[in-house]
Protein backbone atom coordinates (compact mmCIF):
# COMPACT_ATOMS: atom_id res chain seq x y z
CA UNK A 1 0.00 0.00 0.00
CA UNK A 2 1.42 3.46 -1.43
CA UNK A 3 1.46 5.47 2.26
CA UNK A 4 1.85 8.74 0.45
CA UNK A 5 -1.61 8.21 -0.97
CA UNK A 6 -3.17 6.94 2.15
CA UNK A 7 -1.65 9.92 3.96
CA UNK A 8 -2.84 12.68 0.98
CA UNK A 9 -6.36 10.71 0.69
CA UNK A 10 -6.88 10.68 4.83
CA UNK A 11 -6.27 14.54 3.87
CA UNK A 12 -9.24 14.93 2.09
CA UNK A 13 -7.72 14.13 -1.19
CA UNK A 14 -10.10 12.27 -3.22
CA UNK A 15 -7.65 11.62 -6.11
CA UNK A 16 -5.52 9.65 -3.98
CA UNK A 17 -8.17 7.58 -2.54
CA UNK A 18 -9.32 6.41 -5.77
CA UNK A 19 -5.80 5.91 -7.08
CA UNK A 20 -4.91 3.97 -3.41
CA UNK A 21 -8.44 1.71 -4.37
CA UNK A 22 -7.94 0.84 -8.28
CA UNK A 23 -5.92 -2.08 -7.94
CA UNK A 24 -8.47 -3.55 -5.86
CA UNK A 25 -11.38 -2.51 -8.08
CA UNK A 26 -11.82 -5.19 -10.46
CA UNK A 27 -11.28 -8.41 -8.21
CA UNK A 28 -13.61 -6.34 -6.14
CA UNK A 29 -16.27 -6.63 -9.10
CA UNK A 30 -15.94 -10.12 -9.65
CA UNK A 31 -16.17 -10.87 -5.64
CA UNK A 32 -19.41 -8.69 -5.54
CA UNK A 33 -20.98 -10.87 -8.97
CA UNK A 34 -20.09 -14.24 -7.52
CA UNK A 35 -21.74 -12.87 -4.11
CA UNK A 36 -24.97 -11.44 -5.91
CA UNK A 37 -25.00 -13.25 -9.76
CA UNK A 38 -25.75 -10.42 -11.74
CA UNK A 39 -23.18 -7.65 -13.11
CA UNK A 40 -25.08 -4.94 -12.69
CA UNK A 41 -25.77 -5.10 -8.91
CA UNK A 42 -22.13 -5.97 -8.80
CA UNK A 43 -21.17 -2.80 -10.49
CA UNK A 44 -23.55 -1.10 -8.26
CA UNK A 45 -22.75 -2.99 -5.04
CA UNK A 46 -18.95 -2.10 -5.84
CA UNK A 47 -19.59 1.88 -6.48
CA UNK A 48 -21.14 1.70 -2.84
CA UNK A 49 -18.71 0.27 -1.74
CA UNK A 50 -16.10 2.43 -2.88
CA UNK A 51 -18.04 5.59 -1.60
CA UNK A 52 -18.75 4.10 1.66
CA UNK A 53 -14.79 3.64 1.98
CA UNK A 54 -14.03 7.08 1.08
CA UNK A 55 -16.48 8.28 3.48
CA UNK A 56 -15.25 5.64 6.06
CA UNK A 57 -11.52 6.03 6.00
CA UNK A 58 -11.00 7.64 8.89
CA UNK A 59 -12.01 4.69 10.78
CA UNK A 60 -9.40 2.31 8.76
CA UNK A 61 -6.54 1.94 11.44
CA UNK A 62 -4.32 -0.30 9.36
CA UNK A 63 -4.95 -3.43 11.51
CA UNK A 64 -5.49 -5.65 8.09
CA UNK A 65 -4.68 -4.36 4.75
CA UNK A 66 -6.47 -1.88 2.30
CA UNK A 67 -7.50 -4.81 0.37
CA UNK A 68 -9.05 -6.80 3.17
CA UNK A 69 -11.00 -3.90 4.57
CA UNK A 70 -12.58 -3.31 1.18
CA UNK A 71 -13.66 -6.64 0.65
CA UNK A 72 -15.43 -6.34 4.17
CA UNK A 73 -16.83 -3.50 3.20
CA UNK A 74 -17.87 -5.45 -0.09
CA UNK A 75 -18.69 -8.32 1.24
CA UNK A 76 -21.10 -6.74 3.85
CA UNK A 77 -23.12 -4.69 1.28
CA UNK A 78 -23.63 -7.61 -0.60
CA UNK A 79 -25.18 -9.60 2.59
CA UNK A 80 -27.51 -6.38 2.70
CA UNK A 81 -28.81 -6.47 -0.75
CA UNK A 82 -29.55 -10.32 -0.59
CA UNK A 83 -30.85 -10.01 3.18
CA UNK A 84 -33.08 -7.32 1.82
CA UNK A 85 -35.17 -9.74 -0.32
CA UNK A 86 -35.28 -7.59 -3.18
CA UNK A 87 -35.67 -10.40 -6.14
CA UNK A 88 -39.03 -11.85 -6.54
CA UNK A 89 -40.76 -14.34 -8.57
CA UNK A 90 -41.88 -13.09 -12.00
CA UNK A 91 -44.92 -14.33 -13.87
CA UNK A 92 -44.33 -15.84 -16.90
CA UNK A 93 -45.82 -17.34 -20.48
CA UNK A 94 -46.48 -21.19 -20.41
CA UNK A 95 -43.32 -23.10 -21.63
CA UNK A 96 -42.79 -24.31 -25.18
CA UNK A 97 -41.63 -27.91 -24.00
CA UNK A 98 -42.26 -29.74 -20.88
CA UNK A 99 -39.27 -28.76 -18.34
CA UNK A 100 -36.96 -31.01 -16.71
CA UNK A 101 -37.12 -28.48 -13.42
CA UNK A 102 -37.81 -24.95 -12.34
CA UNK A 103 -34.68 -23.47 -11.93
CA UNK A 104 -34.24 -20.69 -8.61
CA UNK A 105 -31.23 -18.69 -10.38
CA UNK A 106 -33.62 -16.14 -13.06
CA UNK A 107 -31.28 -13.16 -12.23
CA UNK A 108 -27.85 -14.52 -13.32
CA UNK A 109 -26.17 -13.17 -16.13
CA UNK A 110 -23.04 -13.57 -17.77
CA UNK A 111 -19.96 -11.91 -17.08
CA UNK A 112 -17.61 -10.20 -19.30
CA UNK A 113 -13.84 -12.28 -20.05
CA UNK A 114 -12.68 -8.70 -20.63
CA UNK A 115 -13.10 -7.54 -16.95
CA UNK A 116 -11.41 -11.16 -16.35
CA UNK A 117 -8.57 -10.63 -17.98
CA UNK A 118 -7.71 -7.52 -15.57
CA UNK A 119 -7.93 -9.89 -12.23
CA UNK A 120 -4.28 -10.05 -10.79
CA UNK A 121 -2.89 -13.46 -10.96
CA UNK A 122 -2.41 -13.97 -7.71
CA UNK A 123 -5.73 -13.21 -5.59
CA UNK A 124 -6.12 -16.43 -4.00
CA UNK A 125 -4.66 -16.88 -0.80
CA UNK A 126 -2.81 -19.95 0.60
CA UNK A 127 -6.08 -21.52 1.67
CA UNK A 128 -8.18 -21.09 -1.68
CA UNK A 129 -9.60 -24.75 -3.18
CA UNK A 130 -10.66 -23.11 -6.48
CA UNK A 131 -8.71 -20.76 -8.98
CA UNK A 132 -9.80 -17.33 -9.81
CA UNK A 133 -11.14 -18.35 -13.33
CA UNK A 134 -12.73 -21.58 -12.17
CA UNK A 135 -14.61 -20.20 -9.67
CA UNK A 136 -16.48 -17.71 -12.17
CA UNK A 137 -18.10 -20.62 -14.73
CA UNK A 138 -21.90 -20.13 -14.74
CA UNK A 139 -22.53 -23.17 -13.06
CA UNK A 140 -20.35 -22.51 -10.09
CA UNK A 141 -22.25 -18.93 -9.93
CA UNK A 142 -25.31 -20.99 -9.89
CA UNK A 143 -24.38 -23.10 -7.54
CA UNK A 144 -23.32 -20.10 -5.45
CA UNK A 145 -26.58 -18.32 -5.65
CA UNK A 146 -28.52 -21.19 -4.36
CA UNK A 147 -26.37 -21.02 -0.81
CA UNK A 148 -28.05 -18.79 1.88
CA UNK A 149 -26.26 -15.34 1.88
CA UNK A 150 -24.33 -16.59 5.36
CA UNK A 151 -23.00 -19.98 3.73
CA UNK A 152 -22.13 -18.15 0.19
CA UNK A 153 -20.41 -15.39 1.78
CA UNK A 154 -18.71 -18.04 4.03
CA UNK A 155 -17.16 -20.36 0.94
CA UNK A 156 -16.11 -17.71 -1.10
CA UNK A 157 -14.01 -16.12 1.42
CA UNK A 158 -12.42 -19.07 2.39
CA UNK A 159 -12.32 -21.37 -0.55
CA UNK A 160 -12.26 -18.64 -3.28
CA UNK A 161 -10.18 -15.98 -1.85
CA UNK A 162 -8.32 -18.15 0.78
CA UNK A 163 -9.04 -16.09 3.89
CA UNK A 164 -7.80 -18.51 7.14
CA UNK A 165 -10.75 -18.52 9.34
CA UNK A 166 -10.17 -16.13 12.03
CA UNK A 167 -10.03 -13.52 8.96
CA UNK A 168 -13.02 -14.75 7.38
CA UNK A 169 -14.73 -14.61 10.49
CA UNK A 170 -13.41 -10.93 11.05
CA UNK A 171 -14.62 -10.00 7.74
CA UNK A 172 -18.11 -10.86 8.76
CA UNK A 173 -18.04 -9.79 12.58
CA UNK A 174 -18.87 -13.55 13.49
CA UNK A 175 -17.03 -16.23 15.08
CA UNK A 176 -14.34 -18.46 13.83
CA UNK A 177 -17.19 -21.21 15.15
CA UNK A 178 -19.92 -19.46 13.10
CA UNK A 179 -17.57 -18.86 9.90
CA UNK A 180 -16.63 -22.93 10.02
CA UNK A 181 -19.89 -24.06 10.30
CA UNK A 182 -21.13 -21.94 7.75
CA UNK A 183 -18.46 -23.06 5.05
CA UNK A 184 -19.42 -26.68 6.41
CA UNK A 185 -22.79 -26.98 4.80
CA UNK A 186 -21.94 -24.87 1.78
CA UNK A 187 -18.91 -27.31 1.10
CA UNK A 188 -21.58 -30.08 2.11
CA UNK A 189 -24.45 -28.37 -0.55
CA UNK A 190 -21.90 -27.99 -3.71
CA UNK A 191 -20.46 -31.83 -2.96
CA UNK A 192 -24.16 -32.75 -3.43
CA UNK A 193 -24.89 -30.75 -6.67
CA UNK A 194 -21.09 -30.67 -7.46
CA UNK A 195 -20.82 -27.48 -10.63
CA UNK A 196 -18.54 -28.04 -13.17
CA UNK A 197 -15.63 -25.47 -12.27
CA UNK A 198 -12.51 -25.37 -14.41
CA UNK A 199 -12.67 -23.34 -17.92
CA UNK A 200 -10.89 -24.83 -20.92
CA UNK A 201 -9.42 -24.65 -23.80
CA UNK A 202 -12.09 -25.15 -26.17
CA UNK A 203 -11.85 -26.87 -29.98
CA UNK A 204 -12.38 -24.87 -32.41
CA UNK A 205 -14.32 -27.30 -34.85
CA UNK A 206 -16.87 -28.46 -32.04
CA UNK A 207 -17.32 -24.55 -31.79
CA UNK A 208 -17.79 -24.66 -35.89
CA UNK A 209 -19.83 -27.40 -35.10
CA UNK A 210 -22.06 -26.37 -32.89
CA UNK A 211 -22.79 -23.20 -34.44
CA UNK A 212 -23.77 -24.80 -37.79
CA UNK A 213 -25.76 -27.32 -36.39
CA UNK A 214 -27.74 -24.30 -34.42
CA UNK A 215 -28.10 -21.93 -37.01
CA UNK A 216 -29.41 -24.74 -39.35
CA UNK A 217 -32.11 -26.15 -37.02
CA UNK A 218 -30.96 -29.26 -37.25
CA UNK A 219 -31.90 -30.98 -33.70
CA UNK A 220 -30.38 -34.37 -34.11
CA UNK A 221 -26.85 -32.62 -35.04
CA UNK A 222 -27.09 -30.24 -32.47
CA UNK A 223 -27.81 -32.73 -29.46
CA UNK A 224 -24.99 -35.04 -31.23
CA UNK A 225 -22.95 -32.67 -29.47
CA UNK A 226 -23.98 -32.54 -26.34
CA UNK A 227 -23.19 -34.58 -23.29
CA UNK A 228 -25.68 -37.28 -21.42
CA UNK A 229 -25.59 -34.79 -18.33
CA UNK A 230 -26.70 -31.43 -20.92
CA UNK A 231 -28.73 -28.75 -19.46
CA UNK A 232 -30.47 -26.31 -21.05
CA UNK A 233 -31.22 -23.00 -19.28
CA UNK A 234 -33.14 -19.23 -20.11
CA UNK A 235 -32.67 -16.92 -17.58
CA UNK A 236 -34.61 -15.16 -16.27
CA UNK A 237 -37.36 -18.26 -17.57
CA UNK A 238 -37.10 -20.73 -14.82
CA UNK A 239 -37.58 -23.40 -17.20
CA UNK A 240 -34.42 -25.57 -17.17
CA UNK A 241 -33.83 -29.02 -19.78
CA UNK A 242 -31.76 -31.74 -18.99
CA UNK A 243 -30.61 -34.50 -20.66
CA UNK A 244 -30.64 -35.07 -24.87
CA UNK A 245 -34.22 -35.81 -25.03
CA UNK A 246 -35.66 -32.76 -22.93
CA UNK A 247 -32.79 -30.37 -24.72
CA UNK A 248 -34.16 -32.09 -28.41
CA UNK A 249 -37.64 -31.46 -26.59
CA UNK A 250 -36.86 -28.05 -26.13
CA UNK A 251 -34.72 -27.33 -29.78
CA UNK A 252 -37.59 -29.17 -31.41
CA UNK A 253 -40.28 -26.22 -31.35
CA UNK A 254 -37.25 -23.15 -32.29
CA UNK A 255 -36.19 -24.92 -35.20
CA UNK A 256 -38.18 -21.83 -37.57
CA UNK A 257 -36.57 -19.14 -34.91
CA UNK A 258 -32.53 -20.54 -34.91
CA UNK A 259 -33.08 -20.36 -38.85
CA UNK A 260 -33.41 -17.09 -38.84
CA UNK A 261 -30.09 -15.92 -37.14
CA UNK A 262 -27.96 -14.95 -39.78
CA UNK A 263 -25.16 -14.25 -37.96
CA UNK A 264 -23.51 -15.50 -34.87
CA UNK A 265 -20.77 -13.10 -33.62
CA UNK A 266 -18.42 -14.83 -30.73
CA UNK A 267 -17.79 -12.69 -27.56
CA UNK A 268 -16.48 -14.66 -24.24
CA UNK A 269 -18.45 -15.01 -20.65
CA UNK A 270 -17.37 -16.63 -17.62
CA UNK A 271 -14.03 -17.86 -19.33
CA UNK A 272 -16.59 -19.86 -21.67
CA UNK A 273 -17.72 -19.59 -25.64
CA UNK A 274 -20.56 -17.25 -26.08
CA UNK A 275 -22.37 -15.73 -28.92
CA UNK A 276 -24.37 -12.54 -29.90
CA UNK A 277 -27.53 -14.04 -31.98
CA UNK A 278 -28.46 -11.53 -34.49
CA UNK A 279 -31.61 -11.78 -37.27
CA UNK A 280 -32.62 -9.55 -40.28
CA UNK A 281 -34.61 -6.51 -39.38
CA UNK A 282 -37.28 -6.46 -41.82
CA UNK A 283 -37.41 -2.77 -42.32
CA UNK A 284 -33.88 -1.55 -41.77
CA UNK A 285 -31.93 -4.22 -43.39
CA UNK A 286 -29.30 -4.68 -40.79
CA UNK A 287 -29.20 -6.95 -38.01
CA UNK A 288 -29.89 -6.92 -34.66
CA UNK A 289 -29.04 -8.80 -31.63
CA UNK A 290 -31.99 -11.01 -30.02
CA UNK A 291 -29.90 -13.04 -27.60
CA UNK A 292 -26.99 -13.93 -26.02
CA UNK A 293 -25.74 -17.91 -26.04
CA UNK A 294 -23.05 -19.30 -23.50
CA UNK A 295 -22.01 -22.96 -23.49
CA UNK A 296 -20.23 -25.00 -21.11
CA UNK A 297 -18.05 -27.80 -22.29
CA UNK A 298 -17.54 -31.44 -20.89
CA UNK A 299 -14.66 -34.37 -22.44
CA UNK A 300 -14.81 -32.42 -25.59
CA UNK A 301 -18.86 -31.92 -25.76
CA UNK A 302 -21.30 -29.40 -24.94
CA UNK A 303 -22.99 -29.67 -21.20
CA UNK A 304 -24.53 -26.93 -20.90
CA UNK A 305 -26.07 -24.15 -23.47
CA UNK A 306 -27.74 -20.90 -21.29
CA UNK A 307 -29.45 -18.29 -23.48
CA UNK A 308 -30.38 -14.84 -21.84
CA UNK A 309 -31.69 -12.06 -23.61
CA UNK A 310 -30.31 -9.36 -25.68
CA UNK A 311 -30.37 -6.99 -22.67
CA UNK A 312 -26.94 -9.08 -21.70
CA UNK A 313 -25.28 -8.21 -24.98
CA UNK A 314 -24.04 -4.80 -23.41
CA UNK A 315 -21.44 -5.56 -21.32
CA UNK A 316 -20.19 -8.37 -23.56
CA UNK A 317 -19.19 -6.01 -26.11
CA UNK A 318 -22.32 -6.94 -28.22
CA UNK A 319 -23.53 -4.16 -30.39
CA UNK A 320 -27.05 -3.81 -30.31
CA UNK A 321 -27.29 -3.59 -34.09
CA UNK A 322 -24.84 -4.54 -37.48
CA UNK A 323 -24.49 -2.82 -40.81
CA UNK A 324 -25.81 -5.13 -43.52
Amino acid sequence: MDEDLLHDALDGDRAAFDALVEPHRHELHVHCYRMLGSVQDAEDAVQDTLLSGWLGLAGFEGRSSLRTWLYRIATNRCLNLLRAGRRRPQEVEPPIARPTALGEVSWLEPYPDSLLDNLPADVPGPEARYESREAVTLAFTRALQLLPPSQRAALILRDVLGYPASEAAALLDVTVDSVNGSLKRARAALAAAPPTTAPIDPDPELLERFVTAFTSGAVEDLVALMTDDVWVRMPPLPFEYHGPAAAAAFFGPMTGHRRTIERMVPTGANGQPAWGEYVRDPVSGGLHLVGVLVIGLAGGRVDEVTHFDPGAGAWLGLPRRLEA
